[in-house]
């Protein structure tokens, strides 16, 4: 549980310094750039490991608080459909852009949910719940928030066909080949 909690706490910590200490970011990564992505970068991938490795220590010995039909499966396989299309969307601008002012929040909103409906234990909960409630807490943040640009391709009406069909062949790359190696569960099958 101390891992994951540490996880958890260097994740959503790093990840969070725009949503509460915009000033000091933008101070610290205006004078120091690389640096600040490199911290940025590393506290993420430890704050990811630790938070993985947690997450299935804890699964093992996890309290079961609901288990909804089997058919939900079929819902969340829907819901997680558009997931990598919207991940990739800010670097391809098309109209899911000005349509879904932020997809990767939308993303990440519908990823948590979809797990949500699917996997009910006090850790599932925990992890999936704690993406969940940053999401939204970060929504509103970004309402407040200028606008900072992420590195993409120019413009171009292609760039829409793109992000489907790159984003739909993800999908299906991962569910049916490495959510199963990288995961441990397969969701088809």
């Amino acid at each position: 549980m101390t891992e994951f909690i540490i996880g958890v706490i260097l994740f959503f910590g790093i990840h969070s310094v725009s949503i509460f200490a915009l000033s000091y970011r933008n101070r610290f990564a205006e004078k120091n750039e690389y640096v600040w992505k490199g911290i940025y970068s590393l506290v993420s991938i430890v704050g990811l490991i630790l938070l993985v490795r947690g997450y299935g220590d804890i699964r093992i010995s996890a309290t079961v608080f609901y288990v909804l039909p089997t058919w939900m499966r079929h819902v969340a396989a829907i819901l997680l459909l558009p997931v990598f299309v919207f991940l990739i969307a800010p670097y391809f601008p098309s109209r899911i852009n000005k349509v879904i002012k932020h997809p990767q929040l939308v993303a990440i909103k519908l990823w948590a949910m979809a797990h949500l409906l699917v996997n009910g234990s006090s850790a599932d909960l925990l992890l999936f719940g704690a993406f969940l409630f940053w999401v939204v807490v970060n929504r509103i943040s970004v309402k407040r928030r200028p606008i900072r640009e992420v590195p993409h391709m120019p413009e171009s009406k292609i760039n829409f066909v793109i992000v489907v069909v790159f984003g739909i062949g993800l999908y299906l790359v991962f569910a049916l080949f490495l959510h199963g190696p990288l995961i441990g569960v397969k969701p088809f099958g």
